[in-house]
């Protein structure tokens, strides 16, 4: 008779054990997933987007109808390349400020999804990527605009302005004017007024749209010692500074019409949004001289308002040349 050796035995409560110890492994395929999350969080995707949307508008308007399908590809995905090395490069460059901040301490890097380096290097075959499809497919005029951008965002805002004066977002938002100006040279080969004017729109818009979420986020931006302007100024200063920018901005947009020679479409757009611009920007004044707190104050209505209202003026401005085509 052959005994049994109930050492050998696997018992339930064994069975338990055994499983309790076993180290759990995530299939390739959830592992994959997380990674590519991780990258592509890393580029922003939101703020891309908007870039996106003052690009391709511009070489509408460029073409004065439709612009080549292939010429619009090539120049979304240079445009996408080059945006999201930008904003790789100011992740890593950040990562300290994120970390103290609610509105960002879950991006990659701060939970340390992945390390420094690891971001260094793909954020630079992305720019290196970016500059050959742009070079090769769009025109090299397009390609050193959207690398000169990249620079000015890295090292003029994230480098020197963004930490040291509250002046960061009116300057540093100059890189983010730059993509009506590659698509337009992407279509025409060259510079003209219309896309200083384009630019223009946003190097107004910038501050009032940055300043409404950084009176949300006042209280991270303080304690990640960044000077936004709600942190070193009253809310009915900083408020009066809005209005100051929304009616420059609403100014600008209309100066398209005769610049551009578009039609009756783009100004009776621009008019409109840009009255309910002025009248957003109006409350949120009226609000901070009141005296409110920063949540009474409803800061994100004028913050998602102008979000609506800069892609209706560059719809419009790509929708005009089509109605007359």
């Amino acid at each position: 008779m052959t005994s049994i050796d109930v050492s050998d035995q696997v018992t339930p409560e064994r069975r338990l054990a055994r499983t309790d110890l076993e180290p759990t492994v995530a299939p390739t395929g959830s592992r994959i997933a997380d990674v590519v999350s991780t990258y592509v969080g890393l580029t922003k995707p939101r703020i891309i987007e908007l870039l996106l949307v003052t690009t391709v508008p511009a070489m509408f308007l460029a073409a004065r109808g439709i612009p080549p399908i292939g010429l619009v590809v090539a120049t979304m995905v240079g445009g996408c390349l080059a945006a999201a090395s930008a904003n790789v490069f100011n992740c890593v460059l950040d990562r300290d400020i994120d970390e103290q901040m609610r509105r960002t301490r879950r991006r990659p890097l701060p939970r340390h999804a992945v390390d420094a380096r690891a971001a260094t290097i793909f954020g630079a075959v992305l720019g290196v990527a970016a500059t050959l499809v742009l070079g090769f497919f769009v025109n090299w005029l397009s390609a050193g605009l959207a690398l000169g951008a990249n620079a000015f965002y890295i090292f003029v805002y994230t480098l020197w302005l963004k930490r040291r004066t509250s002046q960061n977002i009116i300057w540093g938002g100059i890189a983010g004017c730059f993509p009506p100006l590659i698509g337009w040279t992407a279509v025409t080969g060259h510079l003209a007024w219309p896309p200083f004017i384009l630019f223009a729109i946003v190097f107004f818009w910038t501050p009032p749209h940055t300043w409404a979420l950084a009176f949300r986020y006042r209280e991270d931006y303080a304690a990640a010692q960044v000077p936004m302007l709600p942190v070193v100024r009253s809310a009915p200063v900083v408020a009066r500074q809005i209005m100051v920018y929304s009616v420059a901005t609403v100014a600008v947009s209309l100066a398209l019409w005769p610049v551009a020679h578009t039609g009756l479409l783009y100004p009776v757009v621009a008019g409109v949004t840009g009255v309910a611009l002025l009248w957003e920007a109006g409350r949120l004044l009226a609000r901070a001289n009141r005296g409110l707190t920063d949540a009474a104050l409803k800061p994100m209505r004028l913050f998602h308002w102008s979000n609506s209202y800069l892609a209706l003026v560059f719809v419009a401005a790509a929708v005009d040349p089509l109605l007359r085509f």
